[in-house]
């Protein structure tokens, strides 16, 4: 069910949207070249001209994922902003293309931040997935920490794809209330799926950010800031779950460090032979 109001927010006609950033492959993916004020600046400038934009932040789970299955890796291809949400993926990116980043851009810090420009802006925000208690919890914590923060609607995932009707009930639910950001927390691919299936049925800013409500509604701890700089943050998450996590981290960063590597070769090659 839909919670929140119905208040839409006030817009200035034709603002000029900056260009989106470039992307460069990591092992056959297109990864934006961004950091998070130029990712930022986009997405709200989209939101405020009422722009359709997609947006997915993938760490090195997302990116193998993607290179595992054609339909996945064709649907990012689609994104307008596909931020290295990993600090492996960030470091692919400078060793790769000399894209010289200092940070990522992890999901559910561009969530945070897109909130505190959306106060700035008077932009509504519309959060889809997770549970219930999830998606109430996240709202009640999005909105003590940024006064103001217009969250016009929640509503729970249903955990399965939705029929035709469905998906244009959801269309019209965020059409009513007046959002213009669309926070998709459904998980990496489901999310990267759903958003790419409903971009011509919602056309608004839809972001993806994985993880994000969990943490954000204190279901899940995030890795201390040492570790996620450190490149250490998957070692605090399998610490937390790791039933569910290690075979992913097993395999995945295998597969992501080996053909990073040979990506590397390749490249380092065609320099060399000019």
């Amino acid at each position: 069910m839909s919670i929140g109001n119905t208040q839409p927010p006030a817009f200035k006609a034709q603002l000029k949207v900056p260009h989106c950033p470039p992307r460069y492959s990591v092992i056959g993916v297109p990864v934006s070249k961004t950091d998070y004020a130029e990712a930022i600046d986009f997405l709200i400038s989209a939101a405020r001209n009422r722009q359709t934009a997609l947006a997915t932040a993938l760490a090195v789970h997302g990116v193998v994922e993607a290179t595992r299955d054609a339909e996945l890796g064709r649907r990012i291809s689609a994104f307008d902003i596909v931020t290295p949400d990993g600090q492996p993926v960030r470091h692919a990116l400078n060793i790769l293309h000399g894209a010289r980043l200092t940070d990522r851009v992890y999901g559910p810090t561009l969530m945070l931040k897109l909130c505190e420009s959306a106060v700035k802006y008077n932009i509504g925000i519309y959060l889809y997935g997770s549970t219930q208690k999830t998606v109430e919890s996240l709202k009640r914590s999005l909105e003590d920490r940024y006064p103001g923060l217009r969250i016009v609607g929640a509503e729970p995932s249903i955990f399965r794809p939705l029929s035709h009707d469905e998906s244009l009930a959801f269309a019209e639910r965020v059409e009513r209330s007046g959002a213009v950001i669309v926070f998709v927390g459904l998980g990496c691919p489901r999310q990267e799926h759903f958003a790419f299936e409903h971009r011509d049925l919602v056309r608004r800013v839809m972001v993806c950010v994985g993880a994000a409500f969990d943490f954000h509604a204190g279901n899940k701890r995030q890795a201390p800031a040492w570790m996620q700089a450190t490149s250490l943050e998957w070692l605090f998450r399998l610490s937390q779950e790791p039933r569910r996590l290690f075979r992913r981290y097993a395999v995945t960063n295998s597969v992501f460090l080996w053909s990073a590597f040979r990506q590397y070769r390749q490249v380092s090659s065609r320099r060399h032979y000019g």
